[in-house]
């Protein structure tokens, strides 16, 4: 049975809807009125607070603790400085990949790294031999994702001993808030300005009603899963589970992604020191992969034309669907969509899809199976690179400006 985060108390008095799903063994709010119209809004146009206590969370430290990180990840990390952060994936010795999350740098041997799932035997059998330290400390460390395109001006209004006006994305700080000791990384994983915000468990309601308080002039909103489903999509930004599988939970071997097949080649330093999966990697670089992950844009007029044709609006659903449907090119299926969405912002019909490489590159025609009155048909659509969605303001030098 889920147990509630740091937040619980009042994320639940909040929550209108009860609309609740489980995430990592807490509860976690789906939406928190009867449709997250409202919440999406927030993180497009003002400010949003997101509980995303349940990632795992390790603290890693000692003497190897960057020798042990450089032979987890693929990237290298000796081109990381303190205060940064990266995005990495982790592979096995095939080269596929586990988990994907963010470490952070936050001393020359002392490193925050999360992750969706649980990889703490992964890091311990990989440790064997060194002088480090693992700790996980994913119930002793509460985290908040404040995002949106004020959540800059927000964090300077209430946060003491931190020049967040001036961090750099992927960059981490350290300040005050109500005199809460805070982590702040200017990340997140809606593709927007945003940052998140990290704890101690026991002390994150201040820091709660802190942001809530102060934010009332920003127009905050607390925002649940749903709404954050729809703009990770919007950003391009997989889904452990849904768009790929961990290779350690995988049934199959057709289940298994490779950094490259998930679009992340770009984060694949193979001239870096020794690390889990490199030959496999080296050989897939050379011989090529066979799939990719690519972005998808659908032809709506001909979507509304199906509908037409039975005399009935269009209809779209309320929420991004995890539901695989086929993908075609000349009457044979070549891939599928595993995350599919209406993009408010953009007017679009979008989808995350794996796709045989051929047809992975962007301007291609594919088709996509709609399902319309339960009767399958099959609609245009275009491949196109991601992010669908990627304002200026998410990475420029001024975090407080609103554009």
């Amino acid at each position: 049975m889920p147990i509630g985060t740091a937040f619980h108390d009042r994320t639940f008095t909040l929550c209108e809807s009860l609309n609740y799903r489980e995430w990592s063994g807490y509860y976690a709010v789906s939406a928190y009125e009867t449709h997250h119209q409202h919440e999406y809004n927030a993180i497009r146009n003002s400010v949003a607070l997101i509980d995303v206590s349940p990632l795992f969370k390790y603290r890693i430290t000692g003497h190897d603790a960057t020798r042990l990180v450089d032979r987890v990840v693929t990237r290298d990390m000796r081109k990381v400085s303190v205060g940064q952060v990266i995005y990495t994936p982790w592979c096995d010795e095939r080269g596929k990949v586990i988990d994907d999350g963010t470490v952070s740098r936050l001393g020359k041997n002392t490193y925050r790294w999360t992750a969706a799932d649980p990889n703490l035997r992964w890091f311990h059998q990989n440790a064997q031999g060194m002088d480090v330290q693992i700790r996980d400390i994913s119930e002793k460390v509460a985290a908040l994702a404040l995002q949106g395109p004020m959540s800059g001006r927000l964090l300077q209004t209430i946060v003491e001993g931190a020049d967040i006006a001036n961090l750099k994305y992927f960059h981490v700080t350290k300040g005050t808030i109500s005199g809460v000791r805070v982590d702040i990384s200017r990340t997140g994983y809606t593709g927007d300005l945003g940052y998140e915000l990290w704890m101690p468990w026991k002390e994150g309601v201040r820091v709660w009603d802190r942001l809530m308080t102060a934010g009332r002039i920003f127009d905050i909103h607390a925002a649940g899963m749903l709404a954050l489903d729809v703009v990770r999509i919007e950003a391009g930004l997989l889904l452990i589970d849904i768009d790929f599988n961990s290779s350690k939970k995988a049934m199959t071997e057709a289940q298994k992604y490779s950094p490259f097949e998930l679009g992340l080649g770009r984060l694949v330093h193979l001239d870096k020191s020794r690390f889990v999966g490199q030959d496999a990697l080296i050989r897939e670089q050379k011989e090529g992969h066979s799939r990719e992950i690519a972005g998808i844009e659908v032809d709506w007029p001909s979507v509304e034309r199906l509908y037409d044709e039975l005399g009935l609006p269009a209809s779209i659903p309320a929420v991004a669907s995890r539901v695989a449907v086929p993908m075609y090119k000349n009457g044979i299926q070549i891939g599928k969509a595993t995350s599919t969405t209406w993009s408010p912002t953009l007017k679009k019909l979008i989808a995350l899809a794996t796709l045989k490489r051929d047809y992975a590159k962007p301007g291609t025609i594919v088709e996509m199976e709609i399902t319309v009155e339960a009767v399958r048909h099959r609609v245009p659509a275009t491949v196109v690179k991601t992010p669908f969605f990627n304002p200026k303001r998410k990475t420029g030098m001024n975090s407080g400006s609103d554009g």
